[in-house]
C-alpha cells in the first residue's frame, strides 16, 4: 500500500479538496484511510441512563485512497510514489521502500 498510517496527505478530490492532514487509519482490504481533521461526519448518541443528555460525536470517516495524495517529507510536495527493492548482505531480506517521484528521497 503506498499510503500508511502517519504519513502527511493531501485531499486532490471531494468536498475537502487541497486541504492537508495526517493519516490516522488506513483500511488496505477497502482502499479507504480515515485523515485528521478531514470528511467529518457527525454520530449521534442516545443517552444511557434516564435523565442523560444525547451526545454528537465528530469523527473523520474514511475517505478512498485515490483522493489522496503523499507529501513528501523532504520536499514538501504532494508526490506519486515509486518503489525500489534494496538489497541486503549476508542473505538478508530485502527491503522494500517507497521514493519520492519528484526529488528521488526515501520516504520510509
Amino acid at each position: 500500500m503506498k499510503i500508511k498510517s502517519g504519513d502527511k496527505v493531501k485531499v486532490i478530490a471531494g468536498k475537502d479538496k487541497g486541504k492537508k492532514g495526517k493519516v490516522l487509519q488506513v483500511f488496505p482490504d477497502k482502499g479507504r484511510a480515515s485523515v485528521e481533521g478531514i470528511n467529518l461526519a457527525i454520530k449521534h448518541l442516545r443517552p444511557k441512563k434516564q435523565g442523560e443528555k444525547g451526545q454528537k460525536i465528530e469523527f473523520p470517516a474514511p475517505l478512498n485512497i485515490s483522493n489522496l495524495m503523499l507529501l513528501c517529507p523532504k520536499c514538501n510536495k504532494p508526490t506519486r510514489i515509486k518503489f525500489k527493492i534494496l538489497e541486503k548482505s549476508d542473505n538478508l531480506r530485502n527491503k522494500k521502500v517507497r521514493i519520492c517521484s519528484k526529488c528521488k528521497e526515501l520516504i520510509d
